[in-house]
């Protein structure tokens, strides 16, 4: 069997080469013809898959290391027979340290407490949900839209989930994080949810926080709210016209980076072993490997904390001891000057230096900094109380 995979889908061989001969190709070259004689192909967001692609080839199966599948048109794959997979939340908590790591950060820069908050969250899935989840358990009060799980037989299983119009959360909040994914038509499309209108409606003061889809947002009403009333924040790792993006918009963003939200080494390990055991599935073939496997230890393993911290201070610390924001915002503005927006873009994607996870850091906490063991197990982190060392 021959195996077409993105070059840059981490543990590839690892997973892949048991099952067959694996062939490497960056994931902006992969064509027609790279995938003509292959049986299996694995990409990742920056693949078109369609018709095109795959018309003339002998492929019998297709996967994409991700969440998100609008880069892949499934009723092609479907009319050909061909067997498809994503990873549904593979790399869902990593989004939601970035969104995390992101508010603390902006916390910190303009001299607001976390809680002082409310934060509207606009698409409630993988991450919207476990956004959702760890900021209620930090004390900050969430207003939630998505119309689509409104509509769902299951909401009442749920017991009703206080959903809200859109517009009711640009009214009523401060923070406002897309999470929804890209849907072009129909009554609930998302392209340009955040249109002229209602980006012009946003309150002053308001953070706008996207980590979702680009064409989400309606980046050049953005650009000129930005740019004409600089009133407002934005937080921007998706884009359209991804990799040539608005170098203006990029600039007037106060966290801009290059679409790695979601690249954690945990999250992508996990994208990739669940495209491996969907296509050892399609091929009758055993599924040997785990993620335990897969996952190396993470190098900063523990750290210890004594009193003296604030709840703000000791989340800060923390979450920089795994992830610091900054360092991908400074790496997208560098690469942009040596190499071009769109190059630039591309090369912070490509050589991203995956981190790990809040989940993958045990904080020790001494007798006298107890009281921070709520606030950093509601973050991701592990907790230990009570450590002497």
């Amino acid at each position: 069997m021959r195996i077409v995979v993105d070059a840059n889908v981490p543990a590839a061989r690892e997973c892949f080469a048991p099952l067959g001969e694996v062939i490497a190709v960056p994931g902006r070259e992969i064509d027609a013809a790279a995938v003509r004689e292959a049986d299996a192909l694995v990409v990742r967001s920056i693949t078109r898959v369609d018709e095109a692609l795959v018309a003339g080839s002998r492929l019998r199966f297709v996967g994409t290391c991700t969440i998100g599948t609008d880069h892949v048109d499934r009723a092609a794959l479907a009319a050909r027979d061909i067997g498809f997979a994503s990873a549904p939340g593979c790399n869902a908590e990593a989004v939601v340290d970035y969104v995390l790591a992101s508010l603390a950060t902006l916390a910190e820069r303009q001299g607001f407490g976390l809680t002082e908050r409310r934060v509207g969250i606009v698409g409630v899935g993988n991450v919207g949900g476990r956004l959702r989840a760890r900021l209620e358990a930090l004390g900050i009060e969430c207003l939630a839209c998505d119309p689509p799980r409104v509509e769902a037989e299951s909401i009442e299983a749920e017991g009703g989930a206080g959903f809200h119009e859109l517009d009711a959360l640009i009214d009523a909040c401060d923070v406002l994080c897309l999470h929804t994914p890209l849907v072009r038509e129909g009554p609930h499309a998302t392209r340009h949810l955040l249109d002229a209108r209602r980006i012009a409606e946003l309150a002053p003061g308001t953070i706008l926080l996207n980590a979702g889809r680009g064409d989400c947002l309606d980046g050049q009403a953005l650009r000129s709210r930005l740019s004409g009333q600089d009133d407002i924040t934005a937080v921007l790792d998706v884009w359209e016209r991804e990799p040539a993006i608005d170098a203006a918009l990029c600039d007037l963003a106060e966290i801009a980076t290059p679409h790695i939200a979601g690249h954690s080494r945990d999250g992508k390990l996990r994208g990739t072993h669940a495209v491996y055991q969907a296509l050892a599935h399609r091929f009758g073939l055993p599924v040997r490997l785990t993620m335990e496997d897969l996952s190396p230890p993470p190098p900063l393993p523990s750290l210890t904390l004594d009193e003296g911290l604030s709840v703000d201070e000791a989340l800060r610390l923390c979450m920089r001891a795994v992830y610091d924001v900054r360092r991908d915002h400074d790496a997208l503005h560098r690469e942009r000057r040596r190499q071009g927006m769109a190059a630039g873009f591309d090369d912070c994607r490509a050589r991203y230096p995956l981190r790990r996870e809040f989940s993958t850091l045990t904080v020790a906490l001494r007798p006298a900094a107890e009281a921070l063991a709520g606030p950093l197990s509601a973050a991701g982190f592990r907790v230990a109380v009570g450590s002497e060392g």
